[in-house]
């Protein structure tokens, strides 16, 4: 974890504000008022946008996978189960007033085809998240491209509530996910 308070609060003001508005949308200006620190500090610690919007995805990033992980680790011991969770937790997200989508979905739109860096981050995010899922499958009993299958239902409920504006998506999605680890009911080869 970072010690650094100025890094802190400038990250939790990026955050907040390039979730809220969107990257392009918000200057390192607002930035430095929001944060309470000097364009000098600011600059000292991020010298570009780039290096801001890197490091707020990469934070991103751990803390909403932590979060998930933690929430599926508390909510049972049953395998399915915990699978199944992933749909809940992703729920209440959506029930949150500042929820705005999916911040990698996000920032892929507005700067993927011109950032290598947001490109690959949320990448990244999206791997590491769907081999989560593809775990959690296997564990279930199931195989990883039902994993796959599930973590698509999952992108797809992001999705929906976002533009929706509510979390029926995540319900939804979860019960396409019970279907798929009904045996008999799974196609665990991917189509050619």
């Amino acid at each position: 974890m970072d010690t650094n308070p100025a890094r802190e609060r400038i990250l939790d003001a990026a955050e907040h504000l390039f979730y809220a508005r969107g990257i392009q949308a918000v200057g390192m200006d607002v930035i430095r008022n929001a944060s309470g620190v000097t364009l000098r500090r600011l600059y000292q610690l991020f010298p570009s946008k780039g290096d801001l919007v890197k490091a707020y995805l990469a934070r991103r990033d751990a803390r909403w996978l932590q979060s998930l992980a933690r929430h599926v680790d508390m909510a049972t011991e049953n395998p399915r189960g915990r699978l199944l969770a992933v749909f809940d937790w992703l729920e209440d997200w959506f029930t949150q007033p500042d929820f705005h989508g999916c911040a990698f979905i996000n920032s892929f739109g507005e700067l993927g085809g011109t950032s290598p860096e947001v490109a690959a981050a949320a990448r990244h995010h999206k791997d590491t998240f769907h081999a989560y899922l593809q775990e959690l499958a296997t564990a279930a009993g199931a195989s990883a491209a039902t994993g796959t299958q599930i973590a698509l239902l999952a992108e797809g409920a992001m999705s929906t509530a976002a533009i929706s504006g509510t979390p029926a998506s995540a319900s939804h999605a979860k019960l396409a996910a019970q279907l798929l680890l009904t045996p008999g009911n799974r196609n665990d080869a991917f189509p050619s």
